[in-house]
């Protein structure tokens, strides 16, 4: 079974056995502005959910802390997003954390689900507490860099104002019974930034606090698979 483990601002280590990952999709906070986006991506050929926001089962597995990502071909990329992870049974255990769903772009226009099933969910290595940051999480930032040697170009910035709050997840994992041990879920992205190459080699995420300055960040590197025979 897939675990991560993360240390909190206290020292303390957890280590989280993942039994259900989830992928938010279309998951801003204004959802006018989700339609406006499901009418544009409609226009190169990705399928329109059903309903918004959507909801994404991912292969427990494909949750990562890996600084290495193997890649099919080069329309790939990640997106910058927090991660809710369940680590026990109490309010206190509900951790929030930078991650990074890498996303093959080729296999999207076929279908979502199946394109997000196709690359991991970077998990950074340390989290918040959700109850230490909850009084403030509109203000916390999310911030992405690409590039080809380095992830030094900025590509997605913005606040958490943007997406559905944690707690709308926390409660809808509630309703579906999926609120237990084990259970990670990523928030959904905001834009990206236009005229910037989402397919560059090297990712970079960061979440950050900017009252107090901390930040978790996790960066990695795309490493093109061989190409198959037959």
């Amino acid at each position: 079974m897939t675990s991560l483990k993360l240390e909190l601002n206290n020292g303390v280590e957890v280590d989280v056995e993942i039994t259900t990952l989830l992928n938010g999709g279309y998951a801003g906070r204004s959802q006018d502005d989700v339609r406006a986006h499901v009418a544009e991506l409609a226009l190169l050929g990705v399928p329109a959910p059903e309903t918004t926001p959507a909801l994404y089962p991912i292969s427990p597995y494909l949750a990562m802390q890996t600084d290495e990502v193997p890649v099919q071909h080069e329309r790939t990329s990640g997106e910058a997003e927090w991660a809710l992870i369940v680590a026990g049974p109490r309010p206190e255990d509900l951790l929030l954390t930078a991650a990074c769903d890498h996303t093959d772009r080729a296999l999207e226009v076929h279908g979502v689900a199946w394109s997000k099933n196709a690359g991991p969910d970077v998990i950074a290595t340390r989290a918040w507490r959700l109850v230490d940051v909850a009084d403030h999480l509109d203000e916390l930032t999310l911030t992405a860099w690409v590039g080809e040697d380095k992830a030094d170009t900025e590509i997605q910035r913005g606040t958490l104002a943007e997406l559905l709050a944690p707690d709308f997840w926390v409660e809808l994992l509630r309703e579906r019974d999926l609120l237990h041990p084990g259970t990670v879920l990523l928030s959904g992205t905001i834009p990206m930034r236009e005229g910037v190459d989402q397919f560059a080699r090297c990712w970079r995420v960061e979440l950050g606090d900017p009252r107090t300055g901390d930040v978790i960040g996790l960066d990695y590197t795309t490493r093109r698979l061989p190409n198959p025979i037959g």
